[in-house]
């Protein structure tokens, strides 16, 4: 059975949440189905590889995007819970520069689909999380980009009081006035 796919305030960016099937011994569902995602979503996307990450409470990853050989992701946590924000990066778009920010947890095994064009980050709100995704296009380190995180002019209010626990890469990112976008 196909997912119950939402839009988001970026219409791009899409909830899907499956149809979980559980009971006393646990649960069971399908995380991903060519056929059905296709039929929820309209979209006809291939997939090419996966990623896995665990990551501390306070963790902040993004916001990566690849300028060139743009990658569309499909992103779920397996424990734990975060706060997972796209930006829009694309200059033609009436969109551009605005968020959207989710909860995505092992608990409401929801799914966000991020097309190409959009930055993604995400910030570890339990005490851990593994959060798994899927990539339309393979990682080029040397076409990888990072928004800085908290450039006034985005303004996403990530649930945090102090400054997150970031990579180099991340902390060193750009803010949206100079950083490279998609027409």
């Amino acid at each position: 059975m196909p997912h119950t796919v939402t839009k988001t305030c970026l219409p791009e960016i899409l909830i899907l949440e499956p149809n979980v099937f559980g009971d006393d011994r646990g649960f069971f569902f399908e995380s991903f189905n060519q056929r059905d995602f296709q039929q929820s979503t309209g979209l006809d996307v291939k997939f090419v590889q996966d990623n896995h990450s665990k990551s501390s409470q306070g963790v902040l990853r993004g916001l990566h995007y690849q300028i060139q050989q743009p990658q569309g992701k499909l992103v779920r946590v397996t424990q734990g819970a975060v706060f997972d924000v796209a930006v829009d990066l694309r200059r033609s778009s009436s969109n551009f520069g605005k968020w959207v920010g989710v909860e995505l947890s092992a608990d409401n095994k929801r799914q966000l689909w991020v097309p190409p064009g959009f930055a993604h980050g995400f910030m570890v709100t339990s005490e851990s999380a593994e959060f798994l995704y899927k990539t339309t296009d393979y990682w080029y380190p040397e076409h990888e980009r990072s928004l800085l995180w908290c450039d006034p002019t985005v303004g996403i209010r990530w649930p945090v009081e102090d400054v997150p626990k970031l990579a180099a890469k991340d902390a060193a990112g750009k803010v949206l006035a100079e950083a490279d976008t998609f027409a």
